[in-house]
């Protein structure tokens, strides 16, 4: 996928249809990764990538999926057949953007794809809660990208009420008692950086079982500050100190 150097943001939500009213032929599929191990940790998956992201993370490396009005590239149905064809070989399908929970097809598409009966996890950053609750019963695992503290969000993702948006979804995940990661992204000058035991304490305080401190890559993001002398041990540093916080789950993913 290539990067494109300037993207058009659509509505943030409140003037997003509901969730749920749209079939899933609906969906703006980006793309597809056949079988993936990293996607849900310690599952078989295919990743769907669906279009279309409310925000702007400077470190985005899916950057090329931003763009709301983009047309998808695969049919849905063309995404069943292939899930049919793998049933027995795969434990499961992730719902991945983009923001996935931008698309007014994602409780149709999560329901046909559970008719196969395979497991089925999302990845989101929580930008739509509304439409975050609506499909929480639905899936078997989250995997919920906190950011940063709620006042820093407009800086990195360029949105206002982002922050909002994302700690309200947190709660959502967290009552619904789904199986969750947590997952916080670093790099050098990042708000994110600075206050990442912050973070991570307050998602441990609120009933986060699962953590993880990761690292922004470069690759397939446009250019921002990723490196900088002595930053993979800050990194490694910062890892320490959020696993001493004493999650049941802890994973550090350098770049």
């Amino acid at each position: 996928m290539t990067t494109a150097p300037t993207v058009t943001l659509g509505p943030a939500g409140p003037g997003l249809r509901a969730a749920g009213d749209r079939p899933a032929a609906s969906l703006q599929v980006a793309g597809l990764s056949r079988l993936s191990t990293v996607d849900w940790p310690g599952r078989l998956a295919a990743t769907v990538f669906l279009q279309g992201c409310p925000w702007d993370c400077v470190y985005c490396h899916n950057a090329d999926l931003i763009a709301p009005r983009t047309p998808g590239s695969i049919p849905w149905a063309e995404v069943m057949r292939f899930l049919a064809r793998r049933r027995g070989l795969l434990d499961a399908v992730v719902l991945s953007g983009g923001e996935a929970t931008r698309q007014p097809g994602l409780v149709a598409a999560v329901t046909e794809v559970r008719a196969l009966g395979l497991a089925v996890g999302l990845h989101t950053a929580g930008a739509y809660p509304r439409r975050l609750a609506a499909v929480l019963p639905l899936v078997d695992w989250v995997g919920l990208d906190v950011k940063a503290l709620p006042g820093d969000y407009p800086a990195l993702v360029r949105r206002v009420g982002s922050g909002a948006a994302a700690w309200e979804s947190l709660d959502l995940v967290l009552a619904a008692g789904v199986d969750h990661e947590v997952r916080t992204t670093i790099h050098p000058g990042s708000p994110a950086t600075t206050h990442a035991v912050e973070i991570a304490r307050r998602c441990r305080d609120l009933g986060v079982r699962s953590f993880a401190l990761q690292q922004a890559r470069e690759t397939g993001a446009r250019p921002f500050p990723a490196r900088a002398p002595g930053w993979h041990v800050r990194a490694a540093l910062l890892a320490e100190e959020v696993e001493a916080l004493g999650f049941e789950e802890f994973t550090y993913r350098p770049a």
